[in-house]
């Protein structure tokens, strides 16, 4: 056997977050989570299978990953199980944003490795099976597979727990910049964070909103209504960053609150923008399409500042002919 593939993949915010599991080994989430695919943070995976190799050999960003290898060949298992193939594989990949820093690069990083494996294992799979595989392997992964404005839902089953596209990426020309403010890798990884975060105080509040909030997060997206989904997922952000506090779990350094601060105050000086965060200290800054320039110019000014990265919603995972090797 020799058969090899490449996948490019998005990564994705999400104005509804997820944070917890039910079950850990399969990931399915406590509460349904709304995403956005993203066009320029973006992850390209070259999947080789030869009976030739005597190991799977796995690279990221240039570098042999030993941590991050582990996952890549676990879910290259899943792969080979279900493709009833035995062959050792290469992996190399390279994203085009730092790893580790909040920026969802496992979802980007897992849905092309789900792709690019499952087309070079020789499998044909429907996007709701890849999206339920590529979850096995990160959860949020799952939302990278779809395109444009993404739900991923809740279940109680592997395979009720699957990513669909709810509205394409031009049903809202909204823009997501990102504030590089730090590319350290976190110390609380994410996984971690799941399982610390069930015991906190107020976990089971936020849990029981997630319905409700999914049901809103839905209109306002329908109405495309900026004003109402920017202070919705400021809140949101927000609610999630305080239930990582009270789990002992504190991602914001000193340059995203610096960040967050500049946004509050440019909104008060009438620049339509509203933050949000994920598990780690980059800041996500979603605006309108004519307010770019400016944001862009405000945000290169912040000596907080290290990198600007400018995303409007995108299209899902998929193959490219340009292998990586």
């Amino acid at each position: 056997m020799h058969m090899k593939a490449t996948a490019i993949a998005p990564s994705n915010i999400a104005f509804v977050k997820y944070m917890g599991r039910k079950d850990e080994i399969l990931r399915l989430p406590e509460n349904a989570s709304i995403s956005m695919c993203l066009s320029d943070l973006l992850t390209t995976t070259t999947v080789e299978f030869s009976d030739a190799f005597d190991a799977d050999n796995v690279t990221i960003n240039g570098e042999y990953e030993d941590g991050e290898a582990t996952r890549v060949i676990k879910h290259l298992d899943r792969i080979r199980s279900r493709a009833t193939v035995t062959a050792k594989a290469r992996v190399v990949s390279t994203n085009t944003f730092p790893i580790g820093t909040g920026l969802s690069s496992s979802a980007s990083g897992f849905a092309a490795l789900t792709v690019a494996g499952v087309a070079a294992a020789g499998l044909t799979l429907s996007e709701r099976e890849l999206s339920i595989l590529a979850r096995q392997g990160s959860g949020s992964a799952c939302r990278s597979i779809p395109s444009g404005f993404v739900l991923w839902h809740d279940a109680d089953t592997s395979e009720g727990s699957f990513a669909e596209t709810i509205f394409p990426p031009h049903h809202w020309d909204i823009v997501d910049v990102v504030a590089i403010a730090s590319s350290h890798r976190k110390f609380v990884t994410t996984s971690d964070a799941h399982i610390r975060v069930a015991n906190g105080p107020y976990y089971g509040q936020r849990i029981a909103r997630m319905p409700s909030k999914i049901e809103e997060c839905q209109r306002i997206l329908t109405a495309k209504d900026f004003h109402a989904l920017g202070q919705f997922v400021e809140e949101e952000a927000l609610d999630l960053h305080a239930i990582f506090m009270t789990a002992g779990i504190i991602y914001l350094t000193p340059e995203s609150l610096m960040v967050i601060a500049a946004v509050r105050t440019w909104r008060q000086e009438g620049l339509n923008v509203f933050f949000t965060v994920n598990t780690g200290q980059d800041v996500h800054i979603l605006c309108e399409r004519k307010n770019v320039a400016v944001l862009q110019e405000k945000l290169k000014s912040l000596a907080c500042v290290q990198k600007v990265i400018v995303n409007s919603p995108a299209e899902g995972t998929r193959l490219s002919d340009k292998h990586l090797f």
